[in-house]
């Protein structure tokens, strides 16, 4: 329930599902009064993460959500973190704002089980598991894809919750195009942004900059503000042959400081590739990708200088094959993991090998998608894993859909080979999960319904065993979960929902997982009128437990942004968002050893204005 953090005559008695629902009545209404001529795209968005190949939302069979360059733009959000915070099955917690430590939690599996791609490239530390969501700036996106439960028949390991993917700005346009985009606000937050595109003899090309500079605020009641910078870097080239060939970069790079309680820390994410895609006959297209992943902390604390610097390469090779109304997928891929760090590791490199195929069956109304990998890693040896989906349309709004699907999480470096506490003899967790979803899709809007539950075994937990306190393969899990989203656009009105309800269990111990919420709901409203654009957010989750015995409570919260776009001339546009109006106190993580909760900033106000033409 939601009383913990709402008054109690606004939802006496109303469950956070409900809530969520009640935009349903309106799109059914809306859609009974629109054609399929209304149909919007946004409503049922191209997603490429869930299969690795391109399907409307409604056809993956996949609970998946999109957050568009549209909303992006309009949300102007301050991190990712604030993209992606209240979303279908997605949970965070973090240890203050301004790029302080935050960990995602994907259907309630652990911060090292959700897999992040940048333009399908990987993206995390090789030591500590997890990517680092803090440091990336959302204004280097156009498009976040968030396909939820595993995944690892088309990803391998650590995509036992699912796959986030950002994707960065699309070159567009015959004639160079630049844009500025220049602002601040609230905790002495600076920030600025360049870029330009455009295309010349078939290739289009990006350049974007970012900076953002921010004193911070305090992470701990009392305390001193922390401050943060961040400069981002994107370039983007890719040529056209004519023979339908191409070829193409991208690299983008982020870069800066985060203070900290005790320290501060100099970081680099860093993501690289190049690609090649021929059409070899006229229904198989073949692509190849080589990248490098970089994660790099320099970090300084009381107790002294460290270094961490994970780098991932990888080269991998897609095939897609259409045969009539369907589709065959399949490829190989050979990853390896360095790290370069001050602390000796017992190993600091290990490959993996990897080969996979899917199939995309349509048999309308009944849709079939069967995939299958295999991989072969130095650590830990050989996991096979597979994914088998069904999908009826009951007629031409409503799919029915259910699936099963295995993944497994490989251990981080730190979890086999950190000094005096790795365990190499450690297995893959590895994770079963069943699914049965509907989704409405009508002209105006749309919703969808999920339930889950997904079973981890051989989970890593730290505990002493022979008079050793290391990582074990010893417990396991239970997640279920209920998942709404919705949909609407009507009468120059955007309206979404999104619900969640997950119990994620520790079997053995019968307690909650750590640091995860059970309940959380987002409510978003945006109208136009005009030159102007409008908008409300309120995103709430109920209490979680900073501990494995649930003992220390960290209450639960809620929170209302507002914003407001207005275009006062051509191509020139201002922004202001309100965020945490309420000035509302909340803390998702703690420090147990010191006694404080890592407080996230309360009201804040940021404008900008922006020339694009």
């Amino acid at each position: 329930m939601l009383r913990s953090f709402l008054p109690a005559r606004a939802v006496s008695g109303l469950p956070v599902l409900s809530l969520a629902a009640m935009p349903l009545a309106f799109v059914a209404q809306a859609s009974a009064q629109s054609t399929g001529d209304d149909e919007s795209v946004n409503l049922d968005p191209m997603v490429v993460s869930a299969t690795l190949a391109p399907r409307t939302a409604s056809e993956t069979l996949s609970s998946v959500s999109v957050i568009n360059e549209q909303t992006l733009r309009q949300r102007d959000p301050i991190s990712l973190i604030d993209a992606l915070r209240g979303q279908a099955g997605v949970d965070f917690s973090s240890s203050g704002g301004f790029g302080k430590n935050t960990s995602l939690y994907l259907r309630g599996t652990g911060p090292e089980s959700t897999l992040l791609l940048i333009d399908g490239m990987r993206l995390r530390s090789a030591t500590n598991g997890g990517p680092a969501w803090q440091f990336l700036d959302p204004r280097m996106f156009e498009r976040i894809e968030v396909v939820r439960g595993p995944r690892g028949a088309l990803y391998g390991a650590d995509a036992v919750g699912g796959v986030v993917q950002l994707f960065t700005l699309e070159p567009e346009g015959e004639r160079p195009t630049p844009s500025i985009t220049l602002g601040g606000g609230s905790f002495g937050t600076a920030r600025a942004q360049a870029n330009l595109s455009g295309e010349a003899n078939a290739t289009r090309y990006q350049f974007s900059a970012s900076h953002l500079s921010s004193d911070g605020s305090e992470v701990r009641k009392g305390g001193e503000d922390k401050g943060y910078d961040n400069t981002t870097g994107l370039v983007r080239l890719a040529h056209d042959f004519d023979n339908g060939a191409v070829m193409g970069v991208t690299a983008l790079r982020a870069s800066g400081n985060t203070e900290y309680e005790g320290g501060d820390s100099d970081y680099v994410q860093q993501v690289a590739g190049v690609y090649g895609e021929i059409p070899v006959t006229s229904n198989w297209t073949s692509r190849l990708t080589i990248s490098e992943a970089r994660d790099e902390l320099d970090d300084f604390s009381d107790l002294g200088a460290t270094t961490f610097d994970t780098t991932t390469h990888t080269a991998r090779w897609d095939n897609s094959v259409l045969m009539g109304n369907h589709e065959l997928v399949a490829g190989a891929e050979y990853q390896q993991d360095k790290i370069d760090s001050t602390t000796d590791y017992a190993e600091d490199s290990r490959d993996n090998v990897a080969v996979f195929a899917q199939t995309l069956l349509d048999f309308a109304p009944f849709s079939l998608q069967v995939g299958l990998r295999h991989d072969d890693n130095e650590a830990f040896g050989g996991e096979t894993t597979g994914h088998l989906a069904l999908g009826y349309a009951l007629d031409d709004h409503y799919t029915l859909r259910a699936s099963y699907a295995t993944a497994f999480r490989a251990p981080t470096f730190n979890e086999l080979y950190f000094p005096d506490f790795g365990n190499p003899d450690l297995d893959p967790e590895k994770a079963e999960s069943v699914e049965l979803g509907l989704r409405g899709q009508y002209g105006r809007g749309f919703w969808d319904v999920a339930v889950y539950q997904s079973d981890i075994d051989d989970m890593v937990a730290y505990t002493v065993q022979d008079s050793h306190y290391a990582p074990f393969n010893v417990d396991r899990a239970r997640i279920r979960g209920v998942e709404l989203t919705t949909g609407l656009e009507w009468n120059q009105w955007v309206l979404a929902a999104s619900a969640t309800y997950t119990d994620p269990e520790d079997r053995k111990s019968g307690k909650r997982l750590v640091r995860r919420a059970t309940q959380g709901v987002r409510l978003d409203a945006d109208r136009r009128i005009g030159d102007w654009n409008l908008g409300a957010s309120f995103v709430a989750q109920n209490h979680r437990y900073n501990d494995a015995d649930n003992k220390e409570r960290l209450s639960g919260y809620g929170t209302i942004d507002l914003r407001a776009g207005w275009n006062f001339a051509p191509q020139w546009k201002a922004n202001l968002t309100l965020e945490n109006v309420l000035d509302r106190e909340y803390a998702t993580a703690r420090d147990s050893f010191n006694g404080w909760d890592y407080i996230n900033p309360g009201r804040a106000a940021y404008l900008s204005v922006g020339f694009q033409p």
